[in-house]
């Protein structure tokens, strides 16, 4: 069992924060029941149908509690992760001996993980030094009154058609910024060389939002490094934030959401009632011309598409169905939520939209070391440039 020394912790946490990582087949109804909200579990992966493994994380004072009820119903687990603290420690340490390799050297690594700060510094001067082809869009303030940042990749035209790609809006998906960084750097680097890009960018516009919860990512460095929500105050409650990812205007409050505040998954009060949600939303019913829509998460290493409240097929099923095979050779099974910015993008006439999960599928979960960043991302960007080349060619 997992026991963690306070001392080790960040400063507003307690002994109890972080954990073990368990995984096991959820035999609904029974099993549902330990994994409620305010059990003191943490879903790092969520039910996908009866029978199916889920990944919990188990902070150290509710372990034997869980471990029992598992047994008593018959419920086989494995131990995934048995200190998700140590990964912290260990995550901690690479990231600072990485700065000062960074500092020495006048240098950005992409193989290494990064503050908010660091992030916008390096967004600046990127955009800065390739301002024939990158600029900086700030579409909002986030609750806490952090710029929402967007790099947008232009060769020039106005109101072109345009693709949307975002990472990090669940804050504790640390791989999906660095995804989102690696990305940024290859398209420009690869423009005028790659030819499938290249003609991407002399037709399409991209935009890019690598931080889409800054709040949420900079307590995830501060506070809590299992943090997901936003950061705003949910009035009437102790508990903060609001799931960005189930906070859209499609199916909102139904499954896989919860009407808790005090849950991972909490859905807010309203649809788009976060300034991180409202002002994407505000962008991009304003452009008008979007025609893809990439949302990039981790982890489980799925290629998912809408719709996922409903088992209905969209009139476009076959279509995404096989560009999502292309993508990636075979699709995975894809889970059920709503509220999601997928279903909404769908539903708002941008017929492209794909959820990626990333690396890995729970050896690491949300700890994925830096060591993976690199081959994460470019083992993700060619299935990004297959969707984007093909809303190219097939113009609706």
């Amino acid at each position: 069992a997992y026991i963690s020394q306070a001392s080790s912790l960040p400063p507003s946490a307690s002994p109890c924060n972080y954990g073990t990582e368990l995984m096991a087949p959820v035999l609904f109804p029974v099993g549902w029941g330990i994994f409620g909200a305010g059990r003191g579990v943490d879903f790092w992966r969520s039910p996908l149908s009866p029978n199916l493994p889920v990944d919990v994380r188990v902070p150290s004072c509710n372990l034997q509690a869980v471990k029992a009820y598992l047994k008593s119903h018959g419920i086989p687990y494995s131990v995934m992760i048995d200190d998700v603290q140590v990964l912290i420690d260990k995550e901690r340490e690479a990231m600072a001996a990485s700065r000062r390799l960074e500092r020495s050297s006048s240098t950005f690594s992409f193989s290494s993980y990064h503050t908010i700060e660091e992030i916008y510094d390096w967004i600046d001067n990127f955009a800065s030094e390739n301002s024939n082809l990158v600029s900086k869009i700030q579409i909002g303030q986030s609750y806490e009154q952090r710029p929402l940042l967007v790099l947008k990749f232009s060769t020039g035209g106005s109101n072109r058609s345009a693709v949307w790609i975002d990472t990090g809006i669940h804050s504790r998906e640390w791989i999906t910024h660095a995804t989102g960084l690696w990305t940024a750097n290859q398209i420009v680097s690869e423009y005028g060389k790659d030819p499938v890009l290249t003609s991407i960018l002399d037709t399409l516009d991209i935009f890019l939002e690598i931080v889409t919860n800054p709040d949420g990512f900079a307590y995830t460095h501060s506070e809590d490094r299992m943090w997901r929500k936003t950061r705003s105050i949910n009035p009437g409650s102790s508990c903060s934030g609001v799931d960005a990812n189930r906070n859209w205007d499609s199916n909102f409050g139904g499954t896989g959401s919860s009407d808790d505040a005090c849950s991972d998954d909490y859905h807010g009060p309203s649809p788009h009632s976060e300034v991180e949600v409202k002002s994407i939303v505000d962008f991009v019913l304003g452009h008008g011309n979007i025609k893809a829509w990439i949302s990039i998460h981790s982890f489980s290493q799925l290629l998912m598409f809408p719709y996922g409240y409903k088992l209905e097929l969209t009139p476009d099923h076959q279509e995404l169905n096989d560009l999502a095979r292309e993508a990636v050779k075979v699709l995975t099974t894809k889970y059920g939520t709503d509220g999601t910015s997928i279903d909404w993008a769908y539903d708002n006439g941008i017929k492209y939209s794909f959820t990626f999960e990333l690396r890995d599928t729970g050896e690491h979960g949300f700890m994925l070391p830096a060591s993976e960043i690199i081959p994460t991302a470019e083992e993700t960007w060619p299935a990004l440039l297959t969707i984007i080349d093909h809303a190219r060619h097939h113009p609706y």
